[in-house]
């Protein structure tokens, strides 16, 4: 189960710092990958459309059209019924850093393939002035 990296990335620089203090441990590739290849940018740079942390997105199924409502927690806020996705699953490494309009894609434990567009960012931390999340 994996996430793949398409496209553009955008990271803050305080998400970039906070997700690399993870490497220690065992990171999906896919977020390995994505803190190589991404774009970072200061926390009040960050445009409004970006998936950042904390952000809580809506979400298209590009199969069955159903809308989800998620937001990109790390691993100790998950709580997958409540719909706060660690960025170390692959949904949530797959979310991160894209727009609004952008195509999320994973694979499910099964090896199923997923994707979704992210339709909206319902909120964004750094858009509310908090910096610091």
């Amino acid at each position: 189960m994996h996430a793949t990296i398409h496209g553009e990335r955008t990271l803050t620089d305080l998400d970039f710092a906070r997700l690399s203090k993870l490497l220690g441990r065992e990171l999906p590739p896919s977020l390995a990958d994505l803190l190589a290849i991404a774009e970072v940018t200061s926390s009040r740079a960050v445009p409004p459309n970006v998936v950042t942390m904390y952000s809580r997105v809506e979400l298209v199924d590009l199969h069955t059209a159903r809308r989800q409502t998620l937001t990109v927690c790390y691993p100790g806020d998950a709580e997958a019924a409540a719909g706060f996705i660690s960025v170390l699953s692959p949904v949530g490494s797959s979310l991160l850093g894209l727009k609004v309009g952008d195509i999320a894609k994973w694979l499910t434990p099964n090896g199923d393939s997923c994707a979704a567009e992210v339709a909206a960012i319902l909120f964004q931390p750094e858009a509310a002035g908090d910096y610091q999340r």
